[in-house]
C-alpha cells in the first residue's frame, strides 16, 4: 500500500495516511495564552478537522497520547476530552507529563485513527 502525505515540511507531515490508518503530527492549542480547558478544547477542534480532511472521524479513534504540562490540571482537561469523546468510542489513551515546545502550551495530543 502507499504512504500519502499531506502538507508536508521539511520537519513533519500533518497527516499520513497508511493501510487505512491515519496518523496526526502532534496538535496543541490555537491560542497558548488560554487556561487548560480552552487549550484542550481548540485542540480537538483541530484533531477534529484534520480528521475531517484525512476521511475520518472520532468515532474512529484507534490511539491517542496526550501530553500535559502538570498533571494538576489532568482532571479538568479530562473534562473536556470526556464530553468530546463519543460513548462507546474512546480509544486506546496514554498520558503522560511532559516539558512542552513553548512555555505557555499546557496540553499536546498525538493521534492514530482509522479511515472511514
Amino acid at each position: 500500500m502507499s504512504i500519502e502525505r499531506q502538507e508536508t515540511g521539511q520537519r513533519m507531515s500533518r497527516i499520513v495516511t497508511h493501510n487505512n490508518t491515519i496518523y496526526l503530527c502532534g496538535q496543541v492549542a490555537k491560542d497558548a495564552s488560554k487556561d487548560i480547558t480552552e487549550q484542550t478544547a481548540t485542540m480537538l477542534e483541530k484533531v477534529d478537522a484534520l480528521l475531517e480532511q484525512a476521511g475520518s472521524d472520532r468515532e474512529h479513534l484507534l490511539s491517542a497520547t496526550i501530553y500535559i504540562k502538570d498533571m494538576k490540571l489532568f482532571a479538568e482537561m479530562n473534562a473536556v476530552w470526556d464530553n468530546w469523546v463519543p460513548e462507546g468510542h474512546a480509544p486506546a489513551r496514554a498520558c503522560v507529563e511532559a516539558s512542552m515546545a513553548r512555555p505557555e502550551l499546557l496540553v499536546e495530543i498525538s493521534v492514530v485513527a482509522a479511515v472511514k
